[in-house]
């Protein structure tokens, strides 16, 4: 795990991010990731809504993108290191004794789906549409797989992430996105078409 820094620091760099890198991301990769045809649901996803079926069974009738004001933002930062400093980092096989377990933190601890989880339900329990809070599977800097948060608002997709403090616009994320849950099926998944060539080299997952 990264370091935490300053939650002020990382705040005003990545509102800088979003605000100067908006012009770049519109003529190489846009605001909003490409998202393309429907795909395997990790494992650890399969049996967390095995486990929770209310939380994967609910259809959107309509894909809601959160106009991202100054209240919003402020929000997705507090709620980003909150649960990033609630949560201890601990590997799943050292929590549960299995390499993949995707559950809620309810121990105070967990790997990164266990963040991911946890900040989407409290954006939901504050009234963030479930259509725009999507969990995303990406390869980090190790080519390692990783979860992050995927917030899908006006000014395009920002990413939630425990190694990273700053919430930042997706494409200034150093990942290769793979994949992340559809916007109408919370327990359906749809491939992302990560094209740029600053990320780490994608493989097969």
């Amino acid at each position: 795990m990264m370091k935490h820094t300053s939650k002020l620091k990382y705040a005003i760099a990545a509102c800088i991010v979003l605000a100067s890198g908006t012009a770049q991301a519109d003529r190489n990769t846009g605001r909003f990731m490409e998202v393309g045809s429907a795909t395997r649901a990790p494992v650890g996803h399969v049996g967390f809504c095995s486990e929770n079926p209310d939380e994967c069974r609910t259809a959107n009738d309509s894909a809601v993108v959160v106009k991202l004001d100054r209240a919003r933002w402020n929000e997705l930062v507090a709620v980003n290191a909150e649960v990033n400093r609630q949560v201890r980092p601990v590997t799943d096989q050292e929590l549960f004794g299995v390499e993949e377990y995707w559950t809620y933190p309810t121990e105070g601890a967990g790997d990164c789906e266990e963040y991911v989880l946890e900040k989407q339900r409290v954006l939901r329990a504050r009234g963030w549409p479930a259509s725009a809070l999507l969990i995303t599977v990406v390869k980090d800097t190790n080519n390692s797989g990783h979860a992050v948060l995927t917030v899908r608002t006006d000014q395009g997709d920002v990413i939630l992430d425990n190694q990273i403090e700053a919430v930042l616009p997706w494409y200034s994320a150093p990942y290769r996105f793979v994949k992340r849950q559809s916007t109408r099926h919370p327990a359906k998944w749809a491939a992302i078409s990560d094209q740029r060539v600053s990320t780490v080299a994608s493989i097969s997952d």
